[in-house]
């Protein structure tokens, strides 16, 4: 399989609900996210792989549900590049937005494979202002 095909079945995964140990099945025992400040996040962060299991079933409890429309895709050795549109909606209530509120970002993630699985993922996720 190739990188760019990992990182689309990966979100994939994200997208039809996969969490928890299930969707580590994607990560490199030594992962590791870095997610650059946004919205969401506002002083961004990184994490290790426990970190990033123990966030998607918390992600996975916040969203009804999420979309990711793949715009282009780029790989070059063991890296690939995707931009993205996402959209998510929210379950319950997360700080001043209620639940149902619609949440779009456009993304860029830049992906370094190793050995078959996903090493490091570096977001920078662009947040639509969201109306309330």
């Amino acid at each position: 399989m190739s990188h760019a095909q990992l990182v689309r079945d990966f979100l994939e995964a994200l997208e039809s609900g996969e969490q928890g140990e299930a969707l580590a099945r994607f990560w490199s025992d030594d992962v590791r996210t870095v997610t650059h400040p946004n919205l969401v996040a506002p002083r961004g962060g990184s994490s290790d792989r426990a970190a990033m299991v123990a966030a998607s079933v918390a992600g996975a409890g916040l969203l009804a549900g999420q979309r990711f429309h793949v715009l282009d895709v780029l790989e070059a050795g063991d890296a690939v590049v995707v931009r993205l549109d996402w959209t998510g909606e929210l379950a319950v209530d997360a700080g001043s937005w209620p639940a149902g509120t619609v949440l779009h970002a456009r993304v860029a993630q830049f992906v370094t494979v190793a050995d078959g699985r996903i090493a490091r993922l570096e977001t920078y996720d662009c947040y639509d202002p969201v109306e309330v």
